[in-house]
């Protein structure tokens, strides 16, 4: 089993930035990705945005260039640091952790994200 308590969350305005934290905890050793998926108001869970053990890192396209992910493996810890926000970026942040056996994800609690215009 993995936990993952996610942070950082908040309300910022356009063109400001935030960080999201993602840490996880039990079996972390069979953790390979980790990322987040975004939940717009009315809107169903899309990704956007993961990385692998190794470092590896892949985004959705609507965040080039504004987002960037990284790992710190010691820390068994995900940042998800968000640039030029955009209203349209507003939504609830969900981690989650895909492990080597890509059987299943874990989620995080979610972190609300608020870009006022």
């Amino acid at each position: 089993q993995v936990q993952l308590a996610e942070s950082g969350g908040g309300l910022v305005q356009a063109g400001g930035s935030l960080r999201l934290s993602c840490a996880a905890s039990g079996a972390v050793h069979s953790i390979n990705k980790m990322g987040w998926y975004h939940q717009a108001p009315g809107n169903e869970r899309e990704w956007v945005a993961n990385i692998t053990i190794r470092g590896l890192t892949n985004y959705t396209d609507s965040v080039k260039g504004r987002f960037t992910i990284s790992r710190d493996n010691a820390k068994h810890t995900a940042y998800l640091q968000m640039d030029s926000l955009k209203p349209e970026d507003t939504g609830v942040y969900f981690c989650y952790a895909e492990l080597f056996t890509a059987v299943r994800l874990y989620w995080g609690q979610g972190t609300q994200v608020t870009v006022s215009s």
